[in-house]
C-alpha cells in the first residue's frame, strides 16, 4: 500500500488547467520534492492531497483510503502546513501550541508530555513564553511545524516551508525534517530551492500542471547528455548575439556565469571559444561543465 497514490488526476479553474493528468505513487517513508515555477500547480496538487479542494476528475488515495470519499478518515493521517501558516501573533509559543492541540483534540493528560517532547525538538523550549510575532522568521517556521506534529501524523505536506528564512534557520528546519523521517514519517514538500529537492528521495519535477519527471535527483540528471559550457566574462554577455550559436538548445544565467546548452557531440567548447575570438571577447572561465540538477530542470522545461 502507498502513502500516497494520485491517480489520472485533473484540475481546472474555469478555462485554466492547474493539474493535467498527473499519476504518482508515493512509498511511506520517503521525503518527496515538488519543484517548478510558480503557477506550476504545485500548491493545488497539496491542496487536492490534503482534500482541501476537489478534483475536476481523478483519485487521491491515501494509505489506501480515497481522499474525496472519505475525507475525515484521512486527517488523522495527515499534517498540512501552507506557505502562510496561521500562528496566532498576540499568544505565545506555548499558548500556540495549547490551541493547536485543542483543534487536534489531545487530551489535557497528553498535552504536557507531547508539549515538553515538542518544544525540545523543535528548539523552542527557551523561548516558549515569547510571543509569536517576536520570533524569527525561522522559529516561526518552526513552531508551525510543531503545531502540525499534536496528532503524529504519518504523512506531513509542507508547500515551500523555508521560503523567506535565512540559510543557517533552512538547515535547522531541514535537521527537523531528517528526525522525522527517520521516525518513519512520509514527507512531501514543495520548494523552490533546487538544493533542497536534491535532499529528496524523489522529485516531481512540475511545469504547466503537468510531472515532466518523477525520479531521484541522481537518476533525473543522468537522463541529461547535453554538453554544458559553464562560461564567465568580465562584461556582461548579451544572450542575443549568443543565440546564434550553432548546435546551442538552451542558455541561462546561474549566479555569476553564464550556462550554455549544446546538443551533445558538437564541440561545444570549441565553438564557444572561436565564437568569442570573432566577438573580441576574451573570457575569464569558460569550460564544459558536468550538467547539474538545474541543467536538467532546464532542460526538461525546455522541452515543453
Amino acid at each position: 500500500m502507498f502513502a500516497i497514490e494520485v491517480k489520472e488526476l485533473r484540475k481546472y479553474f474555469n478555462e485554466i488547467t492547474a493539474i493535467n493528468n498527473i499519476n504518482l505513487e508515493i512509498e511511506k517513508g520517503e521525503i518527496i520534492g515538488i519543484i517548478g515555477p510558480d503557477a506550476a500547480g504545485k500548491t493545488t496538487l497539496l491542496r487536492l492531497i490534503t482534500g482541501l479542494l476537489h478534483p475536476t476528475s481523478g483519485n487521491i488515495f491515501v494509505n489506501g483510503i480515497n481522499v474525496f470519499r472519505n475525507p475525515k478518515s484521512i486527517k488523522e493521517n495527515l499534517g498540512y502546513m501552507p506557505q502562510r501558516f496561521s500562528l496566532y501573533g498576540d499568544l505565545s509559543v506555548s499558548e500556540n501550541l495549547k490551541f493547536f492541540a485543542r483543534l487536534y483534540g489531545v487530551k489535557k493528560k497528553e498535552f504536557k508530555l507531547i508539549r515538553k517532547e515538542l518544544l525540545d525538538f523543535s528548539g523552542l523550549a527557551p523561548f516558549e513564553n515569547r510571543l509569536a510575532r517576536n520570533l524569527s522568521g525561522g522559529m516561526q517556521k518552526k513552531l508551525a511545524l510543531a503545531c502540525n506534529l499534536f496528532h503524529s501524523p504519518e504523512i506531513l505536506l509542507l508547500d515551500e516551508p523555508t521560503t523567506g528564512i535565512d540559510p543557517i534557520s533552512r538547515k535547522e528546519f531541514w535537521s527537523l525534517l531528517s528526525k522525522l523521517n527517520r521516525q518513519g514519517t512520509t514527507i512531501v514538500l514543495t520548494t523552490p530551492y533546487m538544493d533542497e529537492a536534491q535532499k529528496c528521495h524523489r522529485v516531481g519535477l512540475m511545469f504547466e500542471g503537468k510531472i515532466l519527471d518523477f525520479n531521484s535527483p541522481e537518476s533525473i540528471i543522468r537522463k541529461i547528455k547535453d554538453e554544458v559550457i559553464e562560461l564567465r566574462t568580465e562584461c556582461p554577455l548579451r544572450e542575443k548575439p549568443l543565440s546564434q550559436l550553432p548546435y546551442l538548445k538552451n542558455m541561462y544565467h546561474f549566479g555569476e556565469t553564464l550556462h550554455l546548452v549544446f546538443e551533445p557531440g558538437k564541440g561545444a567548447e570549441y565553438i564557444t571559444k572561436e565564437f568569442l575570438e570573432k566577438q573580441g571577447i576574451i573570457p575569464i572561465t569558460i569550460k564544459r561543465i558536468s550538467p547539474s540538477f538545474e541543467d536538467a530542470f532546464f532542460s526538461l522545461v525546455k522541452r515543453q
